[in-house]
């Protein structure tokens, strides 16, 4: 290789390293990254508990509803409101979800 052609090659590695160190990654970025990964964690787990419980529940109300049909309208409110209980768990995890997001960032 001809000096000229190393020098050529040189001046574009340390022209490209500038343009690399202006969009390196900072303390900030891995900090908003973990912030979004926390938050779908937190989302995840947090939607997996409420569904499976409230799954299971309807699911009970039906067999009951099928065992004794003239209590379907007890049973139904009963259900509902148990749904609604289970919920609040979910609700809270988007919420602890938000503030993650929001606050953290």
């Amino acid at each position: 290789m001809e000096l000229s052609t190393v020098v050529t090659l040189l001046q574009s590695v340390t022209a490209q390293a500038a343009e690399v160190a202006d969009t390196a990654i900072t303390g900030a970025d891995i900090r908003s990254a973990g912030a979004l990964i926390g938050a779908g964690i937190c989302m995840g787990f947090g939607a997996i508990g409420p569904g499976i419980g409230e799954g299971f529940a309807a699911g009970k109300a039906c067999e009951a509803i099928g065992r004794a049909p003239e209590n379907a309208g007890l049973l139904t409110r009963t259900m509902l409101i148990g749904q609604a209980v289970s919920e609040s768990t979910g609700i809270y995890s988007l919420v602890v979800a938000l503030l993650i997001l929001f606050v953290l960032q």
